[in-house]
Formats: C-alpha cells, structure tokens, sequence
C-alpha cells in the first residue's frame, strides 16, 4: 500500500521530534493494513524546503525513528523519493515491512504535480492510501497525481482522514 501520510512534525534543533501526534494518528490505518499481510510505503512532506535540495532539518528521518518506536518494529528508511534507494527498498518489502521515504518536498516534481515524478510513484504500490488530512487538499503529485498515475488499482482513504470528513459533514 503507498500511503500518503502527514508526518509534518516540529522538530528541536538537535531534530528530535517535540509532537509526535500526526504520527501517532495514522497508527489505526498503518496497523490495519499490516494486521492484514501488507506492507507499506508512507509518503510524507516536512516542512518548506526548497524543491530539489536535501535540508537535513527538513529530513523524515527522525519520523522513521520515532514510528518504529511507536509500532515496536523497524522502519525502513529511503534516503530518497524516487530514487534507486526507494525503488530498490519498495521492491524487497515482505508483508509486514514498513518504508518510509524521503521528503516528497525534496523533489521538484511534488510541487508541480509532475507526471513523470508521479508514475514513479505510482508504480511503487498496488493500493493507494491518503490519510493526510492536513495536506488532501493540496495539488501536489503524491496527493493528485499519484491517484491519477495509479490508473484501475485500488484507492481509498485511511480511518483518520474518513473520521475528519465524517466530522465535516455532521
């Protein structure tokens, strides 16, 4: 399952994480799908970096860290997006294996809702999961065009952005 998730947390200057709350609000979904048999692929931007340069303050890394320790189960970390190190990492995923990339926000084509950075996305899972609440609306590839590159695969929404529309509508 490629999961877009919203793992926009503030960080301390030594970059540990202050709040882990958006982390810990995806667990429901993350849990279902590996309770489950799946794996996943958690998508994820941080902060305002500027598009095609690494900011180490702007690194998912902590959240690997921080989400390994909340699931009590390494997370694989991809020190890119779309990049050898994700396709390669995303490839040998086991069911029950969780992979965290890089910060989409790194790439240029996130911003731009770039097709060619999209397909690349897309052909990373089967399944297509937004539970990023904070970010759904946004026009950014992992959230518009990802879904649109996945073509007849499956797309659905996780139990925190379903519980934030249900409340919308009531």
């Amino acid at each position: 399952v490629l999961m877009r998730v919203d793992f926009n947390v503030p960080l301390d200057d030594d970059l540990n994480i202050n709040d882990d709350l958006r982390l810990r609000a995806t667990l429901p979904t993350i849990n279902s799908v590996l309770e489950r048999g799946g794996s996943l692929i958690l998508m994820s931007h941080l902060g305002r970096p500027t598009a095609g340069e690494f900011e180490e303050k702007f690194s998912l890394k902590p959240a690997a860290a921080r989400l390994g320790e909340l699931l009590g189960k390494e997370v694989q970390f991809a020190t890119d997006t779309d990049g050898s190190d994700a396709q390669d990492k995303a490839a040998a995923l086991q069911p029950g294996d969780v992979l965290l990339l890089e910060n989409v926000r790194f790439c240029p084509g996130e911003k731009k809702d770039c097709p060619e950075f999209s397909q690349v996305l897309a052909g990373m899972g089967d399944i297509y999961c937004n539970d990023a609440f904070g970010s759904c609306a946004k026009p950014d590839a992992s959230l518009h065009g990802v879904p649109l590159a996945m073509g007849d695969r499956p797309k659905v929404v996780g139990f925190l952005l379903e519980k934030e529309l249900k409340y919308l509508t009531e």
